[in-house]
C-alpha cells in the first residue's frame, strides 16, 4: 500500500511544546462522493496553531490540520460529481452539513449543528494526500498559483465573511485589528468597495505592508477617526471593548476568530450604546466561498504568502505563534 509523509497533532500543548508528530500514513481512499487529492499548496491557518495548543480541543486523536488545501483531483469515489481526473481543486474548511436542519434550509448552513471540519474532525492538508467531499471542493479562480490561491481557502473567506457581519457601508471607514493572513485579504475587499480602511496592529511589517495595500492609516493604538466597522481578527478578548470605543454611533463589530480569550466586562454607556452591535463570525457557507473565489477571479488581490517545506510544519506554527509570518505562510510538498 502507498503511504505518505504526514504530520499530527499528537499530544495538543504550547507550541513550544512540539504538539506536531512527523508520520508516515498510508494514502488514504476515497468513499463514495469523496475526491483524492494530491495536495500541493496547504497554507498554515491560526485555526490549526489553536487545534496543536488546545485551545480548540481536539475531537480525534492525531489528526492531520490543514484546510486551505489546493491539489489535483487523482481519484474520486462513486457519485464524486463535479470534477474529473487531473482537475485543481481547493479544500476548506467546511466539509459536511445535513442540508435537512432548519439553519441549512435557511441559507444558514455554517450553523447547522451535524457541521463537520477538514483538519479537526477528519485529516487535513499537512500531508501529501487528502480526501475531501466533492460537494463540498471549490473551483479555483486561474490567476493565482497554488501557494498564493491557498490563503484564500480560510483566510480570504472567512475574512469576506466577517466584512459582510460587519455591515460596512458603501464608502464607510473600516476598522481592521490584527494584520495577519485573513485580514490583509479583508481589507482589500473593502478597499476596492471604495472603503477607508484603518489598521490597527503592533507589528511594523505589518504596518507597512497595510499602508502598501492602500490603507489610510497603520498604527499600534487607534484609529484617527471613529469607525462605521470594525472587524476583531487577534484572538484577544480583552481588545473588544477597546474596539467598540472605537465605534461611531450605529457601528457594528464583528469578531472573526474562532477563538478568543475572555472579554472584559463592558461598559453599557461606552462600549454599546448608541446602537453599536457586537457579531460573532461562525465558519462559512458554500456560497460565502463561492462569492469570494469569483470576487478574487474578477478583482486581483494581493495574496502576501511564502512557500515552506512541508516538513518545517512544526517551525511555520511557531512562526505563526510568534508573529513572525507577514501574511501567509504555505506548506508545499
Amino acid at each position: 500500500m502507498a503511504r505518505m509523509l504526514a504530520w499530527q497533532v499528537h499530544r495538543p500543548g504550547p507550541i513550544g511544546t512540539r504538539p506536531l508528530r512527523q508520520v508516515s500514513l498510508p494514502v488514504p481512499q476515497p468513499g463514495p462522493g469523496e475526491l483524492l487529492v494530491r495536495v500541493t499548496a496547504c497554507g498554515v491557518c491560526r485555526t490549526d496553531l489553536h487545534l496543536a495548543e488546545g485551545d480548540l480541543p481536539p475531537v480525534r486523536p492525531d489528526t492531520v490540520p490543514g484546510h486551505e488545501i489546493v491539489g489535483e483531483v487523482v481519484d474520486a469515489g462513486a457519485d464524486a460529481a463535479g470534477f474529473a481526473i487531473g482537475d485543481r481543486v481547493g479544500v476548506a474548511w467546511l466539509r459536511h452539513t445535513d442540508q435537512t436542519c432548519r439553519y441549512c434550509r435557511a441559507g444558514a448552513e455554517n450553523l447547522c449543528p451535524a457541521s463537520r471540519y477538514t483538519g479537526w474532525h477528519a485529516d487535513g492538508g499537512y500531508a501529501q494526500y487528502t480526501v475531501a467531499p466533492a460537494d463540498y471542493a471549490y473551483q479555483l479562480p486561474g490567476a493565482y498559483d497554488d501557494v498564493h490561491v491557498a490563503p484564500l481557502l480560510c483566510a480570504g473567506i472567512i475574512g469576506y465573511r466577517a466584512l459582510r457581519r460587519a455591515d460596512l457601508p458603501r464608502g464607510g471607514r473600516l476598522g481592521v485589528y490584527g494584520f495577519g493572513a485573513s485580514a490583509h485579504l479583508a481589507a482589500q475587499v473593502a478597499l476596492a468597495e471604495g472603503a477607508t480602511v484603518h489598521v490597527v496592529t503592533r507589528a511594523p511589517a505589518a504596518q507597512r505592508l497595510a499602508l502598501d495595500l492602500g490603507a489610510a492609516s497603520a498604527g499600534a493604538d487607534r484609529p484617527p477617526e471613529p469607525v462605521d466597522a470594525a472587524i476583531l481578527f487577534a484572538p484577544v478578548g480583552s481588545l473588544v471593548p477597546v474596539v467598540l470605543s472605537h465605534l461611531d454611533r450605529g457601528g457594528t463589530l464583528a469578531i472573526a476568530g474562532i477563538h478568543l480569550t475572555d472579554i472584559p466586562t463592558l461598559n453599557y454607556e461606552e462600549h454599546l450604546f448608541y446602537e453599536r452591535s457586537l457579531r460573532s463570525v461562525t465558519a462559512n457557507t458554500r456560497d460565502d466561498g463561492r462569492d469570494f473565489l469569483a470576487f478574487a477571479q474578477d478583482h486581483p488581490l494581493r495574496v502576501t504568502a511564502g512557500p515552506r517545506p512541508l516538513a518545517q510544519a512544526g517551525e511555520a506554527l511557531a512562526d505563526l505563534a510568534a508573529d513572525r509570518v507577514t501574511g501567509a505562510a504555505v506548506l508545499v510538498p
